[in-house]
């Protein structure tokens, strides 16, 4: 009888290890799968921008004068406040010249964000492309060298196609190497500039014709044009704006550096600054996350500390939600402009956080009060009416921080790659 147990257990044992095989086998590839698929996510969020990536991004502005395109360098590592910017110059296109000036310093922007109203168009484009934005400013940030190279090699490919030269809008030339820089076998710079450096001519064109052949087809740059414009040529020109001194930006082909016209910088910004080298301060970041942790530790300290603060802001807003229900409850936004007051999506964006509390008085008995020689009226039993008025929150900053939130436009991959649709509107 023992024998015969022990028979059929061995049975057993010998039924199951087959079963037990079949489903280590059918485990281990879900497991790898899982780990191969972590993997490849920390890879992404650590790689850089490759080449293609970064020609891509700067096709579109290549060809734009020196100091309008490192305005919109500078300008796109703030996503938020660009948008912001985009809709205060739809609502006032009026406004131009010293007018603008003055109004630019209500604003807290960053001074390259400000400096691009003066040319609304470029703000238009950088609102209907907002992931492209998105990932050229953090190109900037990451690979701020490959950028620019990428610039120069764009403008020597349509140089070589025909499609680059001096016309009565902008001048074409080749820099000359700086004291102290040793240019033997290097090529020069292409510089483009305005012929006057008070009017400006957004150029307009196809970056997969200009250009020549396109070397990067799973790369394709987007075509971006005014609403209602019609090119001319292969390269064609918006109409001439006036800036004054709003556009101070430059680059430093030699060195590889973003720089600033400190003269025309103080002028517009009503300052004093002297370093002409441009830095990113993440202060005007918002909450919009850098792309690696490498960008998050460089600059993400700072941006830790608005996010906290945002963070109390809605917490207080919260709090004060607990009134709503209140008849007493008085609303008014007197730290906003009147074309804006009336703005739905910034009142909730605000959250209703200016509120003037004003606590209801108990009714109170005649024989509780009692009335001194200057008929003042004295109530012993009951608390000294006063007028609750929480802290007002900076709304404008409010509504960056939640704007922050829902930001993530829609990216298209292609063999690891971005695609832009083509000049499709895509605004928030």
């Amino acid at each position: 009888m023992t024998n015969r147990i022990a028979m059929t257990a061995r049975r057993f044992a010998l039924c199951a290890a087959p079963l037990v095989l079949v489903s280590s086998f059918a485990t281990a590839p879900v497991r790898a799968q899982d780990v191969s698929a972590q993997t490849q996510s920390q890879t992404q969020n650590q790689a850089s921008f490759s080449q293609a990536q970064i020609e891509q991004l700067v096709a579109p502005i290549a060809l734009y004068p020196d100091s309008l395109l490192s305005q919109i360098l500078m300008a796109s590592t703030y996503p938020l406040e660009v948008v912001e910017a985009a809709r205060w110059s739809r609502d006032n296109p009026a406004i131009k010249g010293q007018a603008l000036q003055s109004a630019m310093q209500a604003q807290s922007w960053d001074p390259s964000v400000k400096a691009l109203t003066a040319v609304p168009q470029t703000l238009e484009m950088m609102n209907d492309q907002l992931a492209w934005m998105e990932e050229l400013g953090d190109a900037l940030l990451a690979q701020q060298r490959d950028v620019l190279n990428a610039v120069q090699k764009l403008r020597a490919a349509a140089q070589a196609a025909g499609n680059l030269q001096s016309t009565p809008q902008q001048i074409v030339t080749a820099a000359s190497a700086p004291a102290g820089v040793v240019a033997a076998g290097v090529p020069r710079p292409i510089v483009i500039e305005p012929v006057n450096p008070g009017v400006y001519y957004v150029p307009v064109y196809n970056p997969a014709l200009v250009y020549g052949a396109w070397d990067y087809p799973d790369y394709p740059p987007f075509s971006w044009s005014p609403a209602g414009f019609v090119a001319s040529n292969i390269l064609s020109f918006g109409a001439g704006v006036a800036v004054g001194a709003a556009i101070w930006g430059g680059c430093d082909w030699w060195h590889n550096n973003v720089i600033i016209n400190v003269n025309q910088y103080n002028i517009f910004n009503h300052t004093n600054i002297a370093n002409n080298v441009w830095a990113h301060d993440p202060m005007h970041r918002g909450n919009v996350p850098y792309r690696n942790a490498a960008l998050a530790q460089r600059f993400g300290r700072t941006n830790d500390v608005a996010a906290r603060d945002a963070f109390r802001d809605r917490a207080d807003a919260q709090h004060d939600d607990l009134y709503r229900d209140r008849p007493d409850v008085q609303r008014d936004h007197p730290d906003l402009g009147p074309d804006v007051q009336h703005d739905d999506s910034l009142r909730r964006a605000e959250g209703d956080a200016d509120r003037r509390i004003e606590p209801v008085m108990p009714d109170r008995r005649d024989d509780e009060v009692r009335r001194d020689d200057s008929d003042q009226a004295v109530n012993p039993a009951t608390p000294e009416h006063r007028e609750v008025a929480p802290e007002r929150n900076d709304a404008r900053r409010q509504f960056m921080r939640s704007r922050a939130q829902v930001f993530r436009p829609e990216r298209g991959a292609i063999a690891g790659g971005f695609h832009f649709h083509g000049a499709g509107r895509d605004r928030l």
